[in-house]
C-alpha cells in the first residue's frame, strides 16, 4: 500500500452487523477522506450459483463471489482510479439497480463475508477487523434482512440460515478470525469497537 493510503478490511458472519458498522464508519468521515467498497456488489449472476440437493442457489460459499473483479477493483481504488459498477438487488425485483461510483480516497475499507479466505485480498489488506456476534442474534437480523431489504419467503431465510449460511460461516469464515488485528464484539453494540477504528483514522489522516 502507498504511504497516502491505507486499506482495511472488514468482514464477519451473516448477520454480525457489518453494513451497519460500515455504514456508521461511513457517516463518520467524508467522501474525499474514506471509500468503501462492499463485496456484496461482486456475487456472481443469480443464474450461474451453485444450487443445492434441495434446489435453493447456494449464495454463502467464496465461489458465489466474483472475487478477481473486486480485487481488481480494489487496486484500481489504490492507484487512484474510480471504480463504476452496477448495484446488486439480489434478485430483489422491488428494487431497480443504480450505477455505483466509488472514488479513491486516502483510507480505503473493504467489507465482505469471504475477504479473509482469498489470499490475494487479504494479503492487500493493512489492517483487518472482524465483526462478531453470537448465533442468534445473527440469525434475527438476518431474518430481517432477507424478509424487507432482499424479498426472501421466511421460509427461506430459514433454510439457507441453517444449510447454507451457518455451515459457510464455519468453515470460510470464522476460523480467520484468529489472524485480524481487531476482533469487535457486536452482541449488544459496536460503539467502543467504532471508537477506536474512528481514533485510529483520525490519527491516519492527520
Amino acid at each position: 500500500m502507498a504511504s497516502d493510503k491505507i486499506l482495511i478490511g472488514i468482514s464477519g458472519g451473516s448477520g454480525s452487523g457489518k453494513t451497519s458498522f460500515v455504514n456508521s464508519i461511513r457517516s463518520l468521515f467524508t467522501e474525499e477522506e474514506l471509500c468503501i467498497l462492499s463485496m456484496d456488489e461482486y456475487y456472481h449472476p443469480r443464474e450461474s450459483q451453485q444450487v443445492d440437493q434441495e434446489g435453493f442457489k447456494n449464495f454463502d460459499l467464496p465461489s458465489s463471489i466474483d472475487y478477481k473483479s473486486f480485487k481488481n477493483d480494489i487496486e484500481k481504488l489504490i492507484t487512484g482510479k474510480t471504480v463504476e459498477k452496477e448495484e446488486y438487488t439480489f434478485n430483489n425485483a422491488k428494487k431497480e439497480p443504480r450505477l455505483l461510483f466509488f472514488k479513491p480516497a486516502p483510507i480505503i475499507i473493504v467489507e465482505g463475508l469471504f475477504l479473509f479466505y482469498y489470499n490475494e485480498i487479504s494479503e492487500l489488506l493493512d489492517y483487518k477487523v472482524f465483526i462478531s456476534a453470537s448465533d442468534d442474534l445473527k440469525v434475527i437480523r438476518r431474518i430481517k434482512r432477507d424478509r424487507i431489504e432482499r424479498n426472501y419467503p421466511l421460509d427461506d431465510v430459514l433454510y439457507r440460515y441453517a444449510h447454507h449460511v451457518k455451515p459457510s460461516y464455519e468453515e470460510f469464515i470464522a476460523p480467520y478470525k484468529e489472524e485480524v488485528d481487531i476482533v469487535i464484539n457486536n452482541n449488544k453494540s459496536y460503539d467502543k469497537g467504532l471508537n477506536i477504528l474512528k481514533g485510529f483514522m483520525n490519527d491516519f489522516l492527520k
